[in-house]
């Protein structure tokens, strides 16, 4: 198989010219091989090879693929989650790697992302700036930018990602791909732990493919009892991609939740595919569901807070670090103001989830869909967003001095705040939503989200087919660095 048939295929079409004997899985892993030699040395997305395992069967056997370096254990493979501290092979694959290997997925790399997850650009210092290959001077975004990397270079058809406050729908934007972040619960988490993120994180895929994205969902979708959010799974027939049945009432929004400027062109790629799906039939209103966003994002940050300072007291218990010495700026700052967040603000913090989430049902009783753009311009350039040693400092020295710890994390994420206002509110609210390539910004990919009421995965699915179909779909296979 030649690598530039390869890398026009989808998964679907992989697995099926290895069924019917068109091609071997062999051939097209060689071909994923040559692949990534051709690419990865430009945009570094793929930081650790993974042995090949025993021939799988399922519906994408032989399909290459690539997880994520955080949440989505291998064994025998170190899952480090960005930093340098992490360095233990994992003792078992996770829940979901395991179904994803069940299915037939060959596992072929472990994929860049920041620091624990914690930024919207991908560039830890312990693994070095991933970048984007429609131009490798702008990142791919975060915190699955590695895995938004390979996919859009066609390195692989799909890949591993996760998605605590956008970290799926953000790359998927800034790379051209279609990136689902599915209802909080749908699809499994550990072994070890019941909730990520307190709920707000899951983990899925990327895919180059509505029908991709269609299918990876049936296959990594499970009910799972003992988890702290257990989703029942959808029907066969969700899968069974087609145009909506009925008319839809479709809100959408051109404003940053935050007051933080968008782009024209961001602006543009909503109007029209709001005027597209006008033209199909369905109710158009340009609406918003009244929600206070810089509230909503003190609330996230609170929990990052939270989760960070918890992180480290595990790692103190472990003897792997001390007072968060070895941490990058972002891990240190949040693990800091979460040891001065007391157990009532918590629990406020998780409260006001609840109310977010009551008034996004009622939003949508009377709205099928959400639009707004997927951030807010084209990717920052590479290196943008990381701080710089004097500037690192200073902010490490006020938090020290106590000031407003929080008012100082809001102030060290405004500039990534400002790229990606639109993705928090589905995590907090735990609905489902989707990034689809609906738009450019000066020759660069931009997306659109939509999102839609919790379990309504199937819905976003028709509504991005729809749009796959016309003339509104921008997506495209980048070329070669040294041939652009």
């Amino acid at each position: 198989m030649r690598v530039d048939e390869y890398r026009s295929m989808d998964a679907l079409a992989l697995a099926a010219a290895i069924w019917k004997g068109e091609t071997t899985a062999l051939q097209v892993r060689e071909a994923a091989d040559q692949a990534v030699k051709q690419w990865n040395p430009h945009l570094n997305a793929i930081i650790r090879a993974v042995p090949p395992e025993s021939e799988q069967k399922g519906r994408f056997a032989g399909v290459p693929f690539v997880v994520k370096d955080i949440s989505q254990a291998v064994k025998g493979m170190r899952l480090s989650a960005g930093s340098t501290l992490l360095t233990a092979p994992a003792e078992a694959d996770s829940y979901l790697v395991k179904r994803w290997k069940n299915s037939g997925l060959s596992i072929i790399g472990q994929t860049n992302t920041p620091e624990f997850g914690l930024k919207n650009v991908t560039e830890p210092k312990a693994f070095g700036i991933t970048r984007n290959p429609h131009d490798i001077s702008r990142s791919p975004g975060g915190s699955s930018g590695g895995s938004a990397a390979a996919v859009a270079a066609g390195m692989v058809p799909a890949a591993g990602a996760s998605d605590g406050g956008g970290s799926i729908r953000i790359p998927a934007s800034f790379t051209g791909l279609i990136g689902l972040k599915p209802t909080r619960g749908r699809t499994p988490v550990g072994p070890g732990s019941g909730r990520q993120w307190q709920g707000a994180a899951i983990d899925f895929v990327l895919t180059r493919t509505v029908r991709d994205c269609a299918a990876m969902l049936q296959t990594s979708q499970h009910f799972q009892p003992e988890a702290a959010f257990p989703w029942p799974e959808l029907p066969d027939s969700a899968f069974h991609l087609k145009e909506p049945k009925k008319v839809l009432r479709i809100a959408f929004s051109l404003s940053s939740p935050v007051g933080t400027p968008v782009s024209a062109e961001a602006q543009e790629s909503v109007r029209r595919t709001a005027a597209f799906l006008e033209e199909q039939g369905h109710y158009i209103e340009e609406k918003e569901p009244g929600i206070d966003g810089r509230a909503l994002i003190r609330q996230y940050y609170t929990m990052n807070a939270g989760e960070m300072s918890s992180v480290v007291r595990q790692l103190e218990q472990a003897g792997l670090t001390a007072g968060g010495s070895g941490l990058e700026l972002e891990s240190w700052m949040l693990q800091e103001a979460g040891r001065y967040v007391d157990a009532a603000a918590y629990s406020a913090s998780l409260k006001s989830w609840d109310e977010i989430a009551a008034r996004m049902e009622a939003f949508h009783d009377t709205f099928d869909l959400y639009i707004t753009p997927a951030a807010a311009s084209r990717a920052p350039k590479a290196g943008e967003l990381t701080r710089t040693a004097a500037e690192e400092h200073a902010l490490r020295e006020r938090m020290l001095r106590g000031q407003d710890r929080l008012e100082l994390i809001e102030e060290m994420f405004e500039p990534s705040l400002v790229y990606t206002p639109f993705t928090q509110l589905a995590n907090l609210s735990g609905q489902p939503a989707v990034s689809i390539p609906a738009g450019s910004d000066r020759g660069m990919p931009l997306g659109i989200q939509i999102m839609a009421a919790k379990g309504q995965e199937e819905l976003l699915l028709q509504t991005a087919f729809l749009v796959e179909q016309s003339s509104l779909w921008t997506q495209s296979l980048p070329l070669m660095p040294d041939q652009a």
